[in-house]
């Protein structure tokens, strides 16, 4: 209650101040009218202009921000709730959503079933640890095994480890990496781990070392020894890159952090023919672009034949559309080679995370669903040639596949992200200049154009 009335409180306009008609009216306080009126003639033109520092919105992120570590920067609304592809503020302002909680939200905000599941569980049991059986981390197991491989992906899946995000589950596939290379070659030499410029794979130590963006590890450095890092799409310099000490490759088919940089098909099949003469393993690290994110397939890699197929896969994101967990799924090589003892958490796979994983996974798997992604992204890469055709010196090229998409500009988004967000569109960022698309993957054709249409709206805005 105390809560609510200081957001009714937060929510009052403060008390307009009148000055005498006999009394001198300063200076500063004319031109302060005049921006004043500017603002409201401004925020009068928008849909959802950017909450006033008077409003609920502001009040309750002066109250709490103090408290937060400041890891973020964060625009001005404040959510709170949301249903499909839209999201509305706490001034009550509804948003559509093309960034789906950055690609987690695969089936929308709320899913009606997916909300069931939740209190169901939690009536039921919601955590006892790994050091017992529960029905649903090994039922969630089974099920990413039985899919991956009928989704033509990862042909010789055979075991899972559960963990509670991205981070987690590369820190897994490295760790895995590390004791296979020493299974195989005692001496520790064959230690390396290989990744790629552009790359993000997490910010833990081990996956922030396999990230090599100065931006996130200059801060931290040193980075854990035993990475070398290589240029994406680089055939040319594979040999020299991957050799004997090589333990592991791990590698994005579709970089989202990056810039919606694509993989192309003989890189990763070359990237693989390497990993096989060398004895090291491959690990694809699809936790943006996987689970029918490209309309491919389960994964980005369902595409390409057995040859390509990594020995470690990584997942997250929208395997829990929006409840923490991740999971790293492995062959029998590298199964059989990892004891107990060896890797844990306390959290992961627990039995509501693995329901509502198990829920999603059957959902995302079908393939009907995937065609409709692939038809969807379709839609959108029509209006972003559009937009090029209408802006050649604003729009570069379109990248990406199925939902998973980036629009390269010429300059900075940041103020089209703005403008596109005061007219209720919400849209990120990636890589450089680059705006991203990873919408839910229920996303409607009349929602498309929606967005389209008020990404269009902000364009024309920013151009004045």
């Amino acid at each position: 209650m105390a809560f609510r009335a200081s957001l009714r409180l937060a929510a009052k306009p403060n008390r307009a101040r009148f000055f005498s008609q006999a009394a001198a009216v300063p200076t500063s306080t004319i031109a302060g009218e005049a921006r004043n009126a500017a603002q409201i003639k401004r925020d009068a033109a928008l849909s959802n202009p950017d909450p006033a520092a008077d409003s609920a919105s502001a009040a309750l992120v002066r109250e709490h921000a103090p408290f937060m570590v400041a890891t973020y920067s964060r625009p001005p609304p404040v959510f709170v709730k949301g249903e499909g592809s839209y999201l509305w503020d706490i001034d009550n302002r509804k948003y559509l959503d093309f960034t789906a909680g950055i690609a987690v939200n695969s089936l929308g905000h709320c899913d009606p079933e997916f909300s069931k599941l939740i209190a169901q569980q939690a009536k039921t049991l919601v955590h006892a640890s790994n050091l017992y059986y529960n029905p649903w981390t090994g039922a969630l197991s089974k099920l990413l095994v039985e899919k991956t491989l009928e989704s033509g992906g990862m042909h010789d899946a055979a075991a899972v480890f559960i963990c509670n995000s991205g981070s987690e589950a590369n820190e897994a596939g490295i760790k895995f990496a590390r004791k296979v290379g020493k299974v195989l070659d005692p001496s520790g030499a064959k230690h390396e781990i290989v990744s790629f410029r552009n790359a993000f794979h997490g910010r833990t130590m081990g996956s922030l070392s396999a990230t090599p963006n100065p931006k996130y590890q200059a801060p931290f450095a040193p980075m854990v020894p035993g990475f070398r890092v290589g240029t994406y799409n680089d055939i040319e310099a594979i040999p020299a890159l991957v050799t004997g000490n090589t333990c592991s490759v791990i590698v994005e088919p579709i970089q989202g952090e990056g810039g919606v940089q694509v993989a192309t098909d003989e890189f990763l099949l070359a990237l693989a023919k390497r990993c096989r003469e060398v004895g090291a393993l491959l690990h694809y690290d699809e936790i943006q672009c996987g689970m029918s994110r490209t309309g491919e397939g389960l994964w980005a890699h369902s595409r390409l034949p057995a040859a390509a197929h990594p020995d470690i896969l990584t997942t997250a994101k929208a395997l829990g559309n929006g409840f923490p967990i991740g999971a790293t799924i492995v062959n029998q090589k590298v199964a059989e080679k990892i004891k107990v003892g060896d890797h844990g958490t306390t959290f992961g796979g627990n039995p509501l995370a693995c329901r509502l994983a198990h829920y999603i996974v059957s959902r995302l798997a079908d393939e009907g669903l995937q065609k409709e992604v692939a038809a969807k992204g379709e839609v959108f890469r029509k209006g972003f040639e559009g937009l090029r055709e209408r802006y050649p010196k604003l729009v570069q090229e379109v990248r990406g596949r199925g939902l998973i998409l980036g629009v390269q500009l010429t300059e900075d988004p940041s103020s089209i992200v703005t403008a596109a967000r005061e007219r209720g569109l919400l849209v990120i960022t990636a890589g450089t200049n680059t705006l991203r698309f990873v919408p839910s993957l229920t996303v409607t054709d009349g929602e498309i154009a929606e967005g389209l249409a008020i990404l269009e709206e902000a364009i024309k805005a920013t151009r004045v």
